[in-house]
């Protein structure tokens, strides 16, 4: 039998209160923050994390608040955190990919943050969230009144809007969680000229993420765009 030996983050350690792990070339040329969707840990985006440390570039893989081992409840303060979290990534251009929830927060941190560019996949709707929240629909530990008011006071679509740097939204058509017509609609938003929407035939919620060819896209997409 034939032993895969993946390689460990550089890095491992808790900011603020929330768990990462910090995946870096030895001189990156750009950083991504990786942000995880509602009921997920920051393990499961190492693949994505492994490959663009093969491409040159650093990404810093976390547990949202609510989740995994990070410490409190996903709540008011999502995007600072997302802020927080980003001041860890080694000097250089910076990133924010995000799936689901956390396409969401990607777009809504984009801006505060600094980033240069964003990788949302499936997106997911504030209004859906909320609905979620309410309905006690996700696997999470969250500050519902805090996280409610945040998803209801900033619009996704208007923060793209007013984000001038490029985003790429990556969507499944088959998508069972978030309808595509939510990344179309946001699409209409585009601020750069750089910004591109994929829709990719059939597939599920998390294909997408999943698919190593839509990777090796989005890490060619961020090298333009970065570069």
């Amino acid at each position: 039998m034939r032993t895969i030996s993946l390689t460990p983050p550089e890095e491992q350690g808790t900011h603020e209160g929330l768990a990462y792990a910090l995946f870096a070339p030895p001189e990156p040329r750009g950083g991504v923050l990786v942000l995880h969707g509602a009921g997920s840990v920051k393990e499961s985006h190492y693949g994505w994390a492994r490959a663009c440390r093969a491409a040159g570039l650093a990404a810093l893989c976390f547990d949202l608040r609510g989740h995994g081992d990070s410490e409190g409840a996903l709540g008011g303060g999502a995007v600072e955190d997302v802020m927080a979290m980003a001041g860890l990534l080694p000097p250089g251009p910076l990133a924010l990919r995000g799936s689901s929830l956390g396409g969401c927060l990607a777009l809504l941190a984009a801006e505060p943050a600094g980033a240069g560019a964003v990788v949302a996949i499936c997106p997911a709707e504030s209004e859906a969230l909320i609905r979620g929240l309410r309905d006690g629909a996700f696997d999470l530990r969250a500050d519902g009144p805090g996280l409610t008011r945040l998803l209801a006071e900033r619009d996704a679509g208007d923060a793209l809007a007013a984000f001038a740097r490029p985003v790429l939204l990556l969507h499944a058509e088959g998508d069972e969680r978030v309808p595509v017509a939510h990344s179309r609609a946001l699409a209409e938003r585009f601020a750069d000229p750089r910004s591109r929407l994929v829709v990719v035939p059939g597939g599920h919620h998390r294909s997408v993420q999943r698919d190593g060819e839509l990777q090796a896209l989005a890490l060619r997409w961020l090298g333009s765009a970065l570069g």
